[in-house]
């Protein structure tokens, strides 16, 4: 695709996008969270996070969500109330294949397998970045996947420490023994801008404006691009990527029962990572 093209491109899918986000879907609304998703449909969600086969097992409850939630005012309540539903429905797949404890023929189907880990199972390093002297890694401590998003690196574990009130390097252990520290690491890198990267809520509320090296990228704004800001550097610009599609699964699985379009670009398999 040309740059000319892929303008273009950009432009008409964000003429569909203001479609529902327009000026008005920047506000936040005051309806909350939990108007949208009941104990009921979160249970319905994640239909086996509490089976004995999962090592989260009881770890997830619906009011840890909720509590967590509300300390991030603007997650699922930014703009209309499509794409309030579709940014938790983007969420809460993400978290889910990052957790998931499904398999193809798993009961109920492998997307009602979310949130059944809560630890990385045998991590094949401590997730110690030693160049990095701005987060340096604690003595005896490692930074494995924890929490929803598995939580991954000293790098982010100092600043959502930081910003969430606890010491993420000193105690990066309490990101899987406190559901809702857990929850609250998950939607702090959901919401929070790691340059060049956008945020995952910026994409999925219409604020995200590409650059030119993501238009030369074909970063183009939609549910793939959050799977890029995630895990781009493993999963995208791979045509048929299974990790994506498990992605994929979740969200088409999650957007139909908000009963809500899943909205386009659904994957990154012709975008370059960040």
């Amino acid at each position: 695709m040309t740059s000319s093209s892929s303008t273009l491109f950009l432009c008409f899918v964000a003429i569909l996008y203001s479609l529902c986000f327009g000026t008005e879907a920047w506000a936040t609304s005051h309806i909350p969270i939990s108007s949208l998703i009941t104990k009921k449909l979160y249970d319905t969600f994640f239909l086996h996070k509490d089976d004995t086969a999962c090592p989260a097992k009881d770890f997830y409850p619906y009011d840890s969500f909720i509590r967590a939630s509300n300390f991030f005012p603007a997650f699922g309540t930014t703009g209309c109330l499509t794409t309030r539903k579709r940014e938790i429905a983007a969420f809460l797949a993400q978290i889910s294949h990052e957790t998931t404890g499904g398999w193809p023929t798993a009961p109920d189907g492998p997307y009602a397998w979310g949130l059944c880990f809560k630890e990385e199972i045998n991590p094949q390093s401590n997730y110690c970045d030693s160049t990095n002297t701005q987060w340096p890694c604690y003595p005896g401590k490692t930074y494995q996947g924890r929490g929803p998003i598995q939580l991954s690196w000293n790098y982010n574990y100092g600043p959502a420490g930081k910003a969430l009130g606890f010491d993420g390097l000193r105690k990066p252990e309490i990101v899987a023994n406190n559901s809702v520290i857990a929850f609250k690491t998950a939607l702090w890198f959901w919401m929070t801008e790691q340059k060049p990267k956008p945020s995952c809520h910026d994409v999925m509320v219409g604020k995200y404006v590409p650059t030119e090296a993501d238009i030369a990228a074909n970063r183009t704004a939609g549910y793939g691009l959050v799977t890029n800001i995630i895990n781009g550097g493993l999963e995208c610009g791979i045509p048929g990527d299974a990790r994506v599609n498990d992605r994929i699964g979740f969200f088409e699985r999650y957007t139909k029962l908000l009963n809500v379009d899943t909205g386009p670009n659904l994957d990154c398999s012709y975008q370059k990572s960040f």
